[in-house]
């Protein structure tokens, strides 16, 4: 089974800073609005400290974990592909049933050259499957080998 590109845990590390940061600006303001509360209970900055501390632990941590538990692979009649730390998914994907394919790169991606291979199907339900932290090149060579395979296989 192939694995992502190592580059991708800077770029899920990058995404937590940024989602964690937004966080920030609310506990730092429970923190002032307690602080000039009548509490006597309330230690300054408690709860901004504990939010960078899960943040710090969370961003330094889950990256590596999902790198490991990501593998993914383009078999002759589908695609394979297993994830998850705490819930280990694994996901196949008839090549057969793909409607279309993306390459997708956000600016962060774009950053690493890295890119997301979005491969929708036919169905109701979890219609998406999305291999990310794929060389850009990669990504391309893979959708267009799959395209291939869709249109040879529909006449």
């Amino acid at each position: 089974m192939e694995l992502l590109d190592p580059a991708v845990k800077s770029v899920w590390t990058i995404k937590s800073l940024l989602r964690w940061c937004i966080l920030l600006p609310f506990s730092a303001t429970a923190d002032v609005v307690l602080l000039f509360s009548d509490s006597d209970t309330f230690l300054p900055g408690l709860w901004t400290g504990l939010l960078i501390i899960i943040c710090l632990v969370w961003t330094l941590i889950v990256p590596k974990l999902r790198y490991r538990y990501w593998r993914y692979e383009l078999r002759e009649e589908d695609l394979y592909a297993i994830r998850g730390i705490w819930n280990r998914v694994q996901t196949i994907v008839p090549l057969r049933r793909i409607q279309h394919l993306d390459v997708a790169q956000d600016l962060i991606e774009g950053n690493y050259d890295l890119a997301r291979l979005v491969v929708h199907t036919a169905g109701t339900r979890s219609t998406d499957v999305v291999i990310p932290g794929l060389p850009y090149e990669e990504a391309v060579r893979l959708r267009d080998t799959v395209r291939d395979f869709v249109a040879e296989h529909m006449d």
